[in-house]
């Protein structure tokens, strides 16, 4: 009777998604590596200047003044506790009015939080966790939803304009290519390319308005762009915080409105660029895979060959009577060896489980030393059993 074997070894063979996945993991920690040694070396001396800048400046005001040191910096202590307050040096607009907290909770919810708001009672930092969870949720659905709708609008454009192009060529093969432009979809480096456009048009509008309300330069000002529309929002940078600033509504309106709508379409852009590194990362796992395949099935085919030169290396030579028979002998056991061993090479090539590899080289190894020390043993019972020479002979 014959039995099935199965393999009860676990494959190690993962999935795309899985080695999608992995490999995401790695390029990112490579990435962020490569990141924080530049960003170290650009910004480690500037602060390391700033810190010994400030402690001289300490040090000469509490000499200048005759205040002690120590006494100074308990001082800036409780400064630093009154700021997370919102208490600032100069005079600003107030935090925790109705448009102050709409200001603050629309930060929330976009995932933006400059830092500059932030909940100082129990019960507010509490509630932030639930309204902020239900918030954030439903924010990012709305992101979803709102690049659906571009992608839709795009397709729109585009078939019209097709349309509009063949309008002139006439009626005849109208049909089908109705169908073919219903069938139709924009691809996804053209929405990568009009959303990154639509963005850019966004952030240099937005820059001007900033940067004639908020007095920063052009380059202050498309950097806030960037940080608060991609949600990053450090808050070294934050709009419609100045006194003048509570009386002109429309500024406030104009900020929320473009808020909005960069926010969108940068979560958008980062959605379709999220779906380009998909892919190329399919195609680098499909070029590693490849070039496994070839490094394997090279492999394969070398391996009885240096199988052959290390292993069916010139047989012993015996002084025994009948030398020629037992050299046949051991070559018998050798070349039987050897095709035992090439004959479990082409069927792990075949695909067949690869655990008892291991275990038939030994066994084949095994009977060819057997049969070579029993030819061995044969040679020297023969060579002992001889009778010894007499003078005559």
């Amino acid at each position: 009777m014959k039995k099935d074997f199965t393999c009860c070894c676990p494959s190690p063979i993962l999935s795309r998604e899985t080695a999608c996945f992995y490999l995401l993991c790695v390029l990112i920690a490579l990435y962020m590596l490569a990141g924080a040694a530049i960003f170290s070396s650009l910004e480690r001396p500037a602060e390391l200047k700033a810190h010994q800048l400030w402690e001289r400046r300490l040090r000469d005001f509490s000499h200048e003044h005759s205040i002690s040191y120590e006494d100074l910096k308990s001082l800036l202590h409780h400064y630093e506790e009154a700021r997370a307050a919102g208490i600032r040096t100069e005079q600003s607009r107030a935090l925790w009015d109705i448009p102050g907290a709409f200001y603050f909770v629309g930060t929330v919810v976009s995932t933006i939080g400059f830092g500059v708001t932030a909940p100082s009672t129990g019960t507010g930092k509490v509630l932030l966790v639930f309204y902020g969870l239900m918030g954030c949720s439903a924010t990012i659905l709305f992101f979803n939803l709102f690049l659906e709708r571009v992608i839709t609008l795009l397709s729109l454009l585009v078939v019209w304009c097709r349309r509009k192009r063949i309008g002139h060529s006439g009626q005849e093969g109208r049909g089908s290519e109705d169908n073919r432009n219903e069938e139709w979809k924009p691809s996804v480096y053209q929405v990568t390319l009009i959303l990154f456009v639509a963005v850019l048009l966004v952030a240099c509008s937005a820059a001007s308005l900033y940067s004639a309300m908020e007095g920063w330069t052009y380059m202050e000002s498309l950097y806030f762009c960037f940080v608060a529309f991609s949600t990053v929002g450090f808050g070294d940078f934050v709009s419609c915080q100045r006194e003048q600033h509570e009386d002109t509504w429309a500024y406030k309106i104009a900020n929320c409105l473009l808020m909005l709508l960069g926010v969108c379409c940068t979560y958008s852009l980062f959605n379709t660029i999220s779906v380009i590194i998909k892919q190329g990362l399919n195609l680098l796992l499909k070029t590693l895979v490849w070039l496994y395949s070839g490094i394997n099935h090279n492999r394969l085919q070398l391996r009885p060959l240096l199988k052959l030169c290390f292993t069916a290396s010139e047989p012993p030579i015996f002084c025994c009577e009948d030398d020629t028979l037992r050299r046949q002998q051991v070559q018998a056991v050798s070349s039987s060896g050897q095709g035992m061993m090439w004959h479990s090479y082409v069927s792990n090539a075949t695909g067949k489980c690869l655990c008892d590899e291991a275990q038939v080289e030994i066994v084949c190894q095994r009977e060819l030393d057997s049969g070579i020390s029993a030819i061995q043993e044969q040679d020297n019972c023969s060579i002992y059993a001889r009778p010894l020479p007499t003078q005559s002979q």
